[in-house]
């Protein structure tokens, strides 16, 4: 695949400001995507104890409602969110966004997206449960992972380890990229609550114009190659 020209520099302001150009470009498709992704954050399970003491019953439908969960998050909702990033990543690079990416994993790489999302979940969990630090530094090395797979199409181990190479030296600026989007968050709550959707738009548009950037200066210096 040709590499992308793209002129942004890989740091906190250029992205928050790429991605706000892309917000207000594209701001009802890309609201469109937030809500369908939304849809598949996983069933919630809303139940009460009834009088007539059907406890038991509550316990299995729960349990039901766990165990289809499970499935939706582990098997179907990366697909779709991992598509959305490749929608943001469209738009990030001054293209229009299609739409029928975030269903297309589901006919192509899927088992690498769900392999890559099983992987990644299983070792920030498990930094995080060495103390807090040790999470975060490994979230934030694979934060480029779901972007590779989607946009590159590697395989999870290929995509771990040129996450790995590609965040080295970026650490600090995806660390306070991160820092920005709970302010954004924040703000956007403060706002009405409608205000979320801006916020959750800005966000992932900013980290997609960072991944782009980071990977067109790494080519570009021929640190990393990356074929399809």
């Amino acid at each position: 695949m040709e590499t992308i020209r793209y002129f942004h520099q890989p740091t906190i302001s250029e992205s928050l400001g790429n991605g706000w150009y892309v917000l207000k470009k594209h701001f009802w498709w890309l609201l469109l995507v937030v809500i369908i992704t939304s849809i598949f954050d996983g069933p919630s399970a809303k139940y009460t104890y009834d009088s007539d003491g059907s406890l038991l019953k509550a316990i299995g439908a729960a349990s039901l409602l766990i165990g289809f969960g499970t499935l939706i998050f582990l098997l179907v909702r990366p697909v779709v969110s991992w598509g959305a990033k490749r929608v943001f990543l469209q738009c990030a690079r001054n293209e229009n966004p299609n739409l029928s990416y975030l269903f297309a994993g589901f006919q192509h790489n899927y088992f690498n997206i769900v392999l890559a999302n099983l992987l990644l979940t299983i070792i920030v969990v498990a930094g995080f449960l060495f103390l807090i630090l040790p999470g975060i530094f490994l979230a934030i090395r694979l934060a480029f992972v779901p972007y590779l797979v989607v946009d590159k199409e590697l395989e999870p181990m290929k995509a771990i380890e040129t996450s790995w190479k590609m965040t080295s030296g970026y650490e600090f600026t995806i660390l306070g990229m991160a820092l920005m989007s709970i302010f954004i968050m924040i703000i956007g709550l403060i706002c009405l609550i409608v205000g979320i959707f801006p916020a959750i738009i800005w966000i992932n548009s900013s980290f997609a114009s960072l991944y782009q950037a980071v990977l067109s200066k790494m080519e570009e210096n021929s640190e990393v190659s990356i074929e399809i």
